[in-house]
């Protein structure tokens, strides 16, 4: 007994490990020194390499030289502190063109020496792609070159970021090519076209003059790299620029000032922007672990909430302290993080000295007085004085930092954007997660072991309202020995709908227990529902199987067609007869007929939400599932199978209503 115990607690340690890997993102798991121990298929793509050759290796040895230091810097970061930390990374990639992704780094075990490991993945930085591009940005403003991006399809040069005084001879953030080659020298515009038409992963480096309207003639030197955007993500060429003029000195520093400005300019518009699209709490730390020291000149951010009285502590790998002594600490700690959450009230410490001054009865972390004494802190509360604490954000400084009122003001005006994003972010999921949990509660439990027959079911909510929806489907056994299916879309998309669709499911599961009949389930459904006067209505469609002969009796309330499929890959759509919406019209009638389901065939009844869409009518969305339901018999799947395959398509289809499906096949 004890050896099958520790085999099946094994196996679910390795099915943890292996669901790591299981993700679409690049993924791999690492040992504390570096090691590649497992990774998944888009890890080795994005590494440039098949799997088995990176098994064993550095992961850090796999990139670039360039960015050995961040990947070790970023693992030994997830590793010794148990935080979560991230850090752009550039990687080969599978073609001429590198790959550059935002990788989140943290702590985990090996499933069956309980060794302690490292998890990497990639995270999607789809809603914020200009991130990826600030660790570049700064590595071109410290090498004092200038970093812009060639659009092919637009025909223009974006400038990024970089040296000051380089953004200072492009007077606009963007440029047409036309214009480009106005200015550059007529004997260099070939190497030019060289230059933006390159397919190699870096091209040569290509001297060009170039005339700005301002100071004359430039002597540049300009480099093109392809690069790939994240994972799976969109490719561009970049353009990495080194002025080799030396300007006169007096207008070098008012041009440095001017262009200087307007960087930070878009680097706090960018990052309003980026705090405020973001639609989850994991978006919420993205834009600020990778923007926020860049956009303050800071070296490193950590961002706090608050967890049951405590500090959750997450930040970028560049912070020079370690924050995993704030994991954990209680609110009330007497120190300067703590402190700022409960009042409100941002610190901004210049050095060590005024640190130890201010706090002197509490370490904000441990090891704090062993730094140099330049290393400076500002900490600043998400939510403003008086409201309920949200957390803070800390920004760190290699060097000693006075900031200035104007930077306050700034950094006060932005911490407040995101608490805001978060409390909206956090509003959201908790609407979601009540949805969620009232929807799944009114779904039933479909009857297992039917003889002869399967019975799948898949339910998916509205993209719009509160993702609480009006459609339903039920399966039960009836007391003559049969099944009843039904299936049915309430009016609405709110708790409205859903209760009303609650007392209509419930209404024919009491009818059906002594008339079994479906007319007449339907008929005694309206005339229940008209004298309970609501102001709502709803279709349905309802089925009676006998799973010895499979003789089926079927009648709908002005619903969706049934789609009757083959195992020999035909389909067909079957009206069944019937009458009007239930819950509308008083004394209506309605009409049925019987039919057979051969043996493999199968019944797919599915809500409008399946078959109809922005782009897609009625007919050819009927037809399109009929096509994709008879090829799934034919292919040999079963019902949950099937139902699978249909959901999948009608989310693909980017449909925004509910989508409901259940399907009953003869076997």
């Amino acid at each position: 007994m004890k050896r099958l115990f520790l085999s099946c607690n094994r196996e679910q340690q390795m099915d943890a490990s292996e669901e790591l890997l299981r993700r679409v993102a690049p993924s791999a798991l690492l040992t504390l020194g570096g090691a590649i121990r497992s990774l998944n298929a888009a890890m080795a793509r994005t590494l440039g390499r098949p799997a088995e050759q990176c098994v064993g290796r550095g992961f850090g040895d796999l990139l670039p030289v360039s960015q050995r230091t961040a990947v070790g810097s970023l693992v030994a970061h997830a590793a010794t502190t148990k935080t979560i930390a991230m850090r752009v990374l550039e990687f080969p990639g599978p073609g001429a063109a590198s790959v550059v992704c935002l990788v989140e780094a943290r702590s985990a075990n090996d499933p069956v020496g309980g060794e302690p490991l490292v998890w990497v993945h990639s995270l999607d930085a789809g809603n914020d792609l200009g991130g990826l591009m600030i660790p570049f940005r700064l590595a071109a403003k410290a090498a004092n070159l200038g970093l812009c991006m060639y659009s092919p399809q637009e025909r223009e040069l974006e400038w990024l970021g970089g040296a000051p005084a380089l953004a200072a001879l492009f007077p606009e953030a963007s440029m047409s090519l036309s214009e480009v080659v106005r200015r550059v020298h007529p004997d260099d515009r070939g190497a030019l076209r060289q230059l933006v038409t390159s397919t190699a992963a870096r091209s040569p480096w290509i001297r060009l003059r170039f005339l700005t309207e301002r100071d004359g003639c430039h002597h540049l030197v300009c480099q093109a790299h392809r690069i790939i955007l994240g994972s799976g993500g969109p490719e561009r060429v970049f353009g990495v620029i080194r002025d080799e003029t030396k300007g006169e000195a007096r207008l070098r520093r008012a041009l440095v000032a001017l262009s200087a400005e307007r960087q930070r300019a878009d680097e706090i518009a960018a990052f309003s922007s980026a705090v405020m699209t973001a639609v989850t709490e994991q978006e919420v730390q993205q834009v600020v672990l990778t923007r926020l020291a860049a956009t303050f000149g800071g070296t490193g951010a950590a961002l706090a909430f608050i967890t049951k009285g405590r500090l959750r502590v997450c930040s970028d790998a560049g912070i020079p302290i370690p924050v995993a002594a704030l994991h954990g600490l209680p609110l009330d700690a007497p120190s300067a993080l703590p402190h700022v959450i409960r009042t409100g009230e941002p610190q901004f410490i210049c050095n060590q000295e005024e640190y130890i001054r201010r706090w002197p009865h509490g370490a904000m972390v441990p090891h704090f007085d062993q730094l140099d004494s330049g290393y400076a802190v500002s900490i600043t509360s998400l939510s403003p004085i008086g409201d309920p604490p949200l957390g803070a954000w800390l920004v760190t400084y290699d060097g000693e930092h006075h900031t200035s009122p104007d930077e306050r003001a700034l950094i006060g005006t932005l911490a407040d954007l995101a608490g805001q994003a978060l409390k909206r972010v956090r509003l959201q999921e908790a609407r979601v997660e009540l949805a969620t949990a009232l929807q799944q509660a009114m779904l039933p439990t479909l009857p297992e072991h039917l003889p002869g027959l399967e019975v799948a079911a898949r339910y998916r909510p509205s993209r719009d309202g509160l993702d609480i929806g009006g459609d339903w489907y039920d399966a039960f056994v009836t007391p003559d020995g049969g099944v009843a299916l039904e299936i049915g879309d309430a009016q609405g998309h709110d708790v409205d709908a859903a209760a009303f669709m609650g007392q209509v499911r419930a209404s024919m599961r009491a009818i059906a227990a002594h008339e079994p009949d479906p007319a007449t389930v339907l008929m005694r459904t309206n005339e229940l529902l008209v004298t309970m006067d609501t102001t709502r209505f709803a279709s349905c469609t309802m089925l009676h199987i006998d799973p010895d002969d499979g003789r089926v009796t079927g009648t709908s309330a002005g619903h969706v067609p049934l789609l009757y499929a083959r195992d020999d890959g035909t389909h067909s759509i079957r009206e069944l007869p019937g009458g009007p919406v239930l819950g509308v019209l008083p004394d209506a009638d309605y009409s049925e007929e019987t039919f057979t389901l051969d043996k493999g065939a199968a019944l797919v009844m599915v809500t409008d939400g399946v078959v109809e869409g922005p782009a897609l009518t009625l007919d050819a969305g009927l037809e399109r599932a009929g096509t994709l339901i008879g090829a799934a018999l034919h292919d040999g799947l079963n019902a949950e199978e099937t139902a699978d395959r249909i959901l999948d398509a009608a989310v693909a289809e980017d449909h925004l209503d509910d989508v409901a499906v259940l399907i009953i096949r003869r076997t």
